[in-house]
């Protein structure tokens, strides 16, 4: 930061490239694998309840056609795409999250790069460097409010203010804005976060795929296009009085947006999902898993099953959505040996008798002392007495147990076979995993709706 400058001008100009340095190789490589986990999670998200509402919705609204909406044969403008891939990107619990911040960044910024860059014909190599900015941006932003503190203390949604800014940034640097158009562009988005955590009480994903996908993905995109057109904006909207940190001064910390950027890299600690189910399942999952193969049980050699949570996971993982229920899933595992995007999402199953058996012997309890964020703790009592335990620790796909690309590209075929098909979802997958070598965007259009590739995809 120059001595005299403001963040909101740090910001700006390491936005457009004023300061910004090459990313390494690592970074490039991770953020191949999260946009190809989000264009995935969109492309699945397109057949479920949010993703069909949002294509009903833009489908009706018309528009230039300049960009894709993902998994449809439709196109649209980019502020309609971005808003349906948004929505289709989080209409599930299969995208990434950056715990830190408390945000999901692939649902809103990969959507939002991906509008513009097909509609400006931007290679790949530019995609992924907007896409890890983004994630630096938004996640930072989100930080300097207070992250899991903002969104309990304000009951704003953490999830949409930080991706405003990150769409808003990768958007920008993407139309190549320079530093004062930049900084217009933050000012609008200042004016367009918003969100309330009532999400909590959405039955259905559909108005929490609006707010942590659609939303922020389509307002990033309107204050990037508005600074492009010369709109202007006010300075310092940030940090100045009245500005957005002061609004929530009892837990902003202006310094953190501009903490080791252009160092330290979010995406390198955003966790990529290995089961399509909410992130508080994950480790009983990987647990059950790691037990039943290390020990050789099955579902009729189960006495007793006890899970422990910190307080707040457990209040979410007693669910009616069976990709959210802990002990639906632990149950549906012991029953299957595994759990597949379909079987989690099956609510047939949970009227099956022999899971209803394995869930009356499941007991899932709040752990004291632990922190939030912490992972699920499980024990298992087989008949006979012996007991087995698996201790909290690091899930699958976050920073500290990585995902290979092979387990990417796994994760997402069990995503997009079922609309794609299997030569649809093997053209995709491949384009997607050489993201850097993608000459035009537009071009992605070739696989990424049905058909398109000579896919045998169940949706036309």
């Amino acid at each position: 930061m120059k001595a005299g400058e403001g963040i909101t001008e740090t910001l700006a100009r390491y936005i457009s490239g004023e300061t910004r340095r090459p990313l390494p190789r690592e970074v490039r490589r991770k953020t191949v694998q999260h946009v190809a986990d989000t264009v995935c999670a969109i492309v699945s998200g397109s057949a479920l309840p949010a993703g069909a509402h949002a294509r009903s919705h833009v489908a009706a609204l018309g528009g230039l056609p300049q960009a894709s909406v993902i998994g449809t044969g439709l196109r649209t403008n980019v502020l309609n795409a971005a808003l349906a891939n948004g929505m289709s990107g989080h209409a599930d619990e299969t995208d990434d999250s950056h715990a830190p911040s408390l945000t999901h960044p692939g649902c809103s910024i990969v959507p939002a790069a991906l509008a513009i860059a097909e509609a400006r014909r931007r290679s790949g190599a530019d995609l992924i460097e907007a896409v890890a900015l983004g994630y630096d941006i938004g996640t930072r932003l989100s930080m300097s409010l207070g992250g899991p503190r903002f969104a309990d203390r304000y009951h704003h949604s953490s999830h949409a203010f930080g991706g405003i800014f990150g769409c808003t940034a990768a958007a920008g640097a993407l139309m190549g804005l320079d530093g004062r158009q930049t900084a217009h562009a933050l000012s609008h988005a200042v004016q367009m976060a918003s969100g309330n955590r009532c999400w909590i009480r959405d039955p259905d994903h559909v108005q929490k795929a609006f707010i942590f996908g659609g939303m922020p993905a389509q307002g990033g995109v309107q204050a990037a296009l508005l600074a492009e057109g010369g709109v202007t904006g006010a300075p310092e909207p940030l940090e100045g009085v009245p500005g957005l940190w002061p609004a929530f001064f009892e837990e902003a910390r202006p310094e953190a947006a501009t903490e080791g950027l252009g160092e330290r890299h979010e995406i390198m600690r955003t966790s990529i999902k290995r089961w399509c189910v909410g992130s508080p399942c994950q480790a009983a999952l990987d647990g059950i898993e790691e037990l039943t193969r290390a020990h050789g049980f099955g579902p009729g050699d189960v006495a007793a099953i006890r899970i422990t949570l910190p307080a707040q996971r457990a209040q979410v993982v007693d669910s009616a959505m069976p990709n959210i229920n802990v002990a639906h899933l632990v149950g549906l595992y012991l029953v299957d040996g595994n759990a597949t995007f379909a079987s989690v999402h099956d609510v047939g199953r949970m009227a099956d008798p022999r899971i209803l058996a394995l869930r009356a012997l499941t007991r899932v309890e709040p752990r004291p002392g632990a922190r939030r964020g912490e992972q699920a703790q499980l024990f298992v009592t087989l008949k006979g007495g012996r007991e087995l335990q698996r201790e909290p620790r690091p899930v699958r796909g976050q920073p500290d147990n990585p995902m290979t690309d092979a387990e990417v590209v796994a994760k997402g075929e069990d995503l997009i076979l079922p609309v794609l098909g299997r030569r649809g979802s093997d053209a995709l997958l491949s384009r997607l995993m050489r993201l850097e070598e993608e000459p035009d965007i537009a071009a992605l259009a070739e696989v990424w709706r049905p058909g398109a590739a000579g896919g045998d995809g169940a949706r036309p």
